[in-house]
């Protein structure tokens, strides 16, 4: 029977204290007198002196609600440009294949987080038929999923915040298997709020069963970027700490292996700079200062590692880490070789691959199993919303000022004049930033579909709005410009190294709707913006403006100057998603002369990068 949450808080108390959760139920763990009692019946001939085995934990991470090989945004099968597929019903052939070769036995499959954010597939289950319905909740497809692939255990990851804690409760009481964060902990007595770990017995049919321990970590920057879901009720302290804390007891009760399954990178750069003690991608830093770990199954960063060797300081062992691309794009595959004698068993070999979804057809078990929720959300992103005028494209957005970034300042700005009028901030200037979160967002010409602005805002941030002066705005904007190389006068321009300079991604790199300037590349970061200018004046270093800026950009994100300590002067719990959808309602008709037009440029001492 699928057990609930409080299943997993009681019997990982326990874990804690000397037992094992396996296979959904709370056994003891190995104890010095047990594990003598094993070594004695070895000596008296009752168990073999050594014996080598294999086993392989497989593992997922950023699925960010992929179940089927869909786009929900383009309402087609997905595709890019490398042909990859994505989706767990795509990973569940890729499983049976591993539990066939090796013994159902001989396999554990686990994930890293992020799991019910990113497609309107699991949006509409959050927001529109949400799982936390009082009556009759929906069940989640990623659930469903999860639960007939069969999952052992996943991490939490930083967006499973984004609906707020309850919608993480009622996703967790539907899993059959745990929802670990060892450092997720209740604000009021930082206790552990999820099970920190699991241990599970695998027979090999040698010695005693093998006990591999899984210890989840998420991502301390949930405390920033979702603070207003998470401020006063949970707290996220360090990877790194609470692993030093963990791996001890997990060893104490009994885990023979233990394997990290860590929301976080492996040396990537901070998104949240000094704004919290810790780092963001820290499984690196982990793996070599914290003894006792075998394997780490990374995620977060949404990169491809198939293998990553770090040596432990302390033992001198090296540590595997193993990061399979996000959106069920990939499985890593952690191969183990395990030796048992003397009543214990060691590790003598581990490696790491990746196995690639596109090589398989999707799993037409997991297809039947979420057909009529997938057909609930295709109709519902299929409704018309309006029309427009002229297709607007987001393919040059990030080096051109285009229409469809606008749209999203403009809507923005609107909202954020709406409700500030009328009160002591209404005849302040209002500015909007946008990014360019989606590399293929296209509003077409004639009727506009829900798909489509939700194409275009990917995220489920929400809308504040922040109180800066022009010396701050023009700091925010120097900041974002090092989103570009720098490129002398008359040098060839090659536009696939001339963004995202300082491994910045597309979605830290904002425009600001409201004010004109031009970036000029030929300077150093720090010194590009000049010809700030609003309503066609210059804008003056006191003057005060209000920027309408998401959340995750207002609590921190991406470390932007100014903005995290401005004065609030506003926000809106609706995701900017739904502001946009109703603004095109209420308009009827997008028309790109209302908000479009040419207001910031690349420049190089003073001439235009495009014509």
């Amino acid at each position: 029977m699928p057990l609930n949450r409080r299943d997993f808080v009681t019997r990982s108390a326990a874990t804690a204290a000397g037992a094992a959760l396996v296979g959904g139920a709370s056994v003891a763990a190995a104890s010095p007198a047990a594990a003598a009692d094993a070594d004695s019946a070895e000596s008296r001939g009752h168990g073999p002196a050594k014996a080598k085995q294999t086993f392989t934990v497989m593992g997922t991470t950023d699925l960010h609600g992929r179940v089927l090989n869909w786009d929900y945004f383009t309402d087609a099968e997905y595709d890019d440009k490398a042909h990859n597929d994505v989706g767990l019903a795509k990973i569940s052939t890729l499983v049976k294949q591993i539990r066939a070769e090796k013994g159902c036995e001989r396999t554990l499959l686990i994930d890293a987080g992020d799991i019910i954010q990113g497609t309107q597939l699991t949006y509409y289950f959050a927001r529109v038929e949400p799982i936390t319905a009082k009556k009759n909740p929906p069940r989640h497809p990623m659930a469903e999923a999860m639960n007939a692939i069969g999952y052992d255990a996943a991490a939490l990851g930083n967006h499973e915040f984004n609906y707020g804690i309850p919608v993480v409760r009622a996703f967790e009481e539907q899993l059959d298997f745990p929802l670990l964060g060892a450092n997720a902990l209740h604000a009021k007595n930082e206790k552990p709020a999820f099970p920190p770990y699991v241990i599970k017995e695998l027979h090999l049919g040698h010695g005693r069963p093998l006990r591999v321990g899984i210890l989840g970590l998420t991502n301390p920057g949930i405390a920033i970027w979702d603070k207003a879901n998470v401020q006063g009720q949970m707290v996220f302290p360090g990877i790194v700490e609470m692993a030093k804390k963990y791996v001890p007891r997990m060893k104490a009760a009994g885990a023979d292996v233990v394997i990290v399954s860590a929301h976080s990178g492996i040396d990537e750069p901070s998104s949240y700079g000094d704004q919290l003690p810790w780092p963001e991608d820290a499984s690196g830093e982990m793996a070599a200062t914290v003894p006792g770990i075998d394997a780490v199954l990374v995620g977060h960063t949404h990169k491809e590692v198939a293998q990553r060797l770090v040596a432990n300081k302390e033992t001198g062992k090296n540590v595997v880490l193993s990061e399979p691309l996000c959106w069920a794009q990939r499985l890593s595959c952690f191969d183990f070789e395990v030796e048992f004698a003397k009543g214990h068993w060691t590790v003598t070999s581990v490696s790491s691959r990746v196995l690639n979804t596109n090589t398989v057809p999707e799993d037409q078990a997991i297809v039947r199993l979420i057909a009529d929720q997938h057909k609930k959300v295709v109709t519902y992103v299929n409704q018309v919303i309006g029309t427009c005028k002229a297709e607007l494209s987001i393919a040059e957005a990030r080096f051109k000022d285009v229409a469809i970034i606008d749209l999203i300042g403009r809507v923005q700005a609107d909202a954020v004049k709406a409700a500030l009028a009328g009160g002591q901030y209404a005849n302040l200037p209002v500015l909007a930033q946008a990014a360019p979160f989606n590399r293929t967002a296209v509003i077409p010409a004639g009727e506009v579909k829900l798909r489509d602005a939700a194409g275009l805002y990917i995220y489920e941030n929400t809308l504040e709005a922040r109180l800066l002066t022009g010396a701050q705005i023009k700091d925010y904007l120097e900041y974002s410009a090092k989103y570009y190389a720098q490129l002398a006068p008359g040098a060839p321009i090659n536009l696939d190294t001339l963004t995202n300079q300082a491994d910045t991604p597309d979605y830290n790199y904002d425009s600001v709707y409201g004010v004109s300037y031009d970036i000029d590349i030929s300077q150093p970061v720090g010194s590009r913006i000049v010809n700030l200018s609003y309503e066609g004046k210059p804008v003056d270093a006191a003057q005060q403006f209000v920027l309408a800026v998401n959340n995750y950009r207002a609590n921190g994100g991406g470390n932007f100057p100014h903005v995290a300590t401005a004065t609030k002067v506003w926000s809106n719990s609706d995701e900017i998603r739904n502001t946009m959808i109703a603004w095109v309602k209420a308009k009827g008709v997008i028309d790109p002369a209302d908000f479009g037009g040419v207001t910031w440029r690349l420049v190089r001492a003073g001439v235009p990068l495009f014509q």
